[in-house]
């Protein structure tokens, strides 16, 4: 997001980003708008002028944040040098709390759906190179891959205990990271383990039909 959209300039943007602030506190049922204009210092009439209502508001927030994602989709193709989860932190940290409530009280469906999308597209590429053929389709890989990507921000404190850092940090980005790397070139599974196990499970279909 190193290009900001114009709308962040305005009032409009003031109330989106409190609302985030409000939503990730308070989670969105305690959240009111009184709360969100105090927040913004608007009124609470100028909040339901741009937005309508709290869920237009929510609507709007998970629209930026689609965005955004998309925006630094581009960017790291276009570089693919960069530390990815560096860049993350520094255009969605601040925004962390609202997503890991929204996706624990799930909603924010927009943004899970937009980064499953994405990843499906990587992986699609990913398997052109591959010398075995996927067993599953891409869509329900990127489907789980995305949901184990951010449940590292719904579990942050955990994994941050686990690592001995505070994730969302830069040095936690940097760990983070190389955690991914290794687990990502290092199956945890031989193909001859992965296709033992498959015939298990192709074993088990069979029996019960």
């Amino acid at each position: 997001m190193s290009t900001p959209d114009p709308e962040d300039l305005t009032a409009r943007a003031r109330i989106r980003d409190a609302a985030m602030r409000q939503f990730g506190e308070h989670g969105f049922e305690r959240a009111t708008i009184r709360g969100i204009a105090d927040a913004a210092g608007v009124s609470s009439g100028l909040v339901r002028h741009h937005f309508g209502s709290k869920q237009g508001l929510r609507e709007a927030c998970d629209d930026f944040l689609v965005k955004g994602i998309r925006r630094l989709n581009d960017e790291v193709r276009r570089d693919a040098g960069r530390n990815y989860v560096a860049v993350a932190r520094t255009a969605f940290g601040p925004y962390q709390p609202y997503l890991a409530r929204a996706l624990a009280e799930g909603a924010a469906a927009e943004v899970f759906d937009a980064m499953a999308e994405l990843s499906a597209q990587w992986l699609a590429e990913a398997d052109k190179k591959r010398p075995d053929p996927p067993a599953v389709p891409v869509k329900a890989r990127a489907t789980v891959g995305t949901a184990m990507a951010l449940a590292v921000s719904v579990l942050r404190e955990h994994v941050s205990r686990g690592l001995g850092v505070e994730v969302f940090s830069p040095a936690g980005d940097d760990l983070l990271a190389r955690v991914l790397l290794d687990i990502y070139s290092h199956p945890w599974l031989s193909p001859e383990e992965a296709a033992a196990l498959q015939a298990r499970l192709d074993t088990k279909e069979d029996n019960d039909d």
